[in-house]
């Protein structure tokens, strides 16, 4: 059997996750009367510490309609540059919510209150009006890097002092919150909303949440339904979210020691270095670059797909390891091995 690494999206339900969907008591969410989405969305609005959650299909749908509903057309949100709503989300900030992205620079995917406040527009008709704020957390392109929470404390004051709103792009927040060993609901305390997703890392089949405030998170449904996002007997979904929430997040510690195994065995193999490095592995992401020598990063992938290992190309010379709660330290093992015999030997 393939050791899948691409990505933690990848996981299958487990047997008792499976035995929850199935003994999920239905009805149709789009008609108000779910119980077991009005359930999921009460659980993860209690754990978030904010009044009101909505179920979304997707991260990608959450952090679009945070986007939609915190801003108008013609505004201007500040994020990374290498944020998950520039390089994933299709263009949906321009063509769903009429917006656009001022990026910004940081290490590790982060950066300052100086940074921020340098990238708010004045008042002035010929520019767009800076409006929100998006943090990631964790940020996937930097690594799984974590946010400390003092720093992103720092950001979002200054993104308030401004006037703007803030978001956080929480799809993997409760990798970052066992990592860094703060609550979720500390760290979401610092946003006027967030997202989390539940296929990744915590091995659901489907499904993410916005939080935020009930008026927002009213608006919010109406634009799920516009965006195409509404869904009828979701429950059997949102019951394989509740079994995630319960049962899942404090295993989550595990993935990130496997990460770090999976770090140091690949660690030294000629022609590649680990980046960030064995100590910025923080949670259940790696990322391998790779000199000329040893061909694309696509081409490698497609050469380890061949042999049963499968990773995931993130640039033209890097690739990307997650590890999830369908691969364990046997299987980490033999990848690794896999990868470095077979970098050893050198492009074909």
């Amino acid at each position: 059997m393939d050791i899948d690494l691409r990505s933690d999206t990848v996981t299958r339900p487990t047997a008792a996750m499976r035995e929850a969907m199935m003994a999920a008591p239905l009805g149709d969410d789009v008609l108000g009367d779910e119980p077991t989405v009005q359930a999921l969305e009460a659980k993860v609005a209690a754990l978030l510490g904010k009044d009101a959650a909505l179920f979304t299909p997707s991260g990608t749908m959450a952090n679009q309609l945070a986007i939609r509903c915190h801003t108008e057309p013609g505004d201007e949100i500040v994020a990374h540059a290498e944020s998950h709503i520039i390089h994933y989300e299709t263009g949906s900030p321009a063509a769903l919510s009429g917006c656009m992205i001022r990026p910004i620079d940081g290490p590790h995917g982060q950066f300052d209150a100086h940074a921020v406040q340098a990238a708010i527009r004045g008042s002035d008709i010929h520019s767009p009006k800076s409006r929100l704020l998006v943090l990631e957390n964790t940020q996937n392109r930097a690594g799984g890097t974590v946010w400390p929470l003092e720093a992103a404390r720092s950001v979002a004051d200054a993104a308030r002092g401004a006037g703007l709103a803030v978001h956080i792009d929480g799809a993997r927040l409760f990798n970052a919150a066992i990592a860094a060993g703060y609550g979720a609901a500390t760290f979401a305390s610092i946003a006027d909303t967030v997202s989390v997703c539940f296929s990744k890392g915590l091995g659901a089949p489907v499904g993410s949440a916005l939080c935020g405030p009930a008026p927002l998170i009213a608006r919010a449904r109406r634009f799920r339904k516009m965006f195409g996002g509404g869904m009828r007997q979701s429950g059997l979904l949102a019951a394989a979210c509740i079994h995630a929430l319960d049962h899942h997040v404090q295993r989550l510690a595990d993935d990130h020691a496997n990460a770090r195994h999976l770090a140091s065995l690949l660690q030294g193999i000629p022609g590649t270095r680990l980046d960030p490095g064995l100590e910025g592995i923080q949670t259940n992401m790696v990322f391998l670059s790779l000199d000329a020598s040893l061909g694309t990063a696509a081409e490698v992938c497609t050469r380890l797909a061949s042999v049963g290992v499968r990773m995931i190309p993130m640039g033209a010379r890097r690739i990307r390891a997650v590890t999830h709660l369908d691969v364990d330290r046997a299987s980490i093992e033999r990848a690794a091995g896999t990868v470095r015999s077979m970098l050893t030997r050198g492009a074909p």
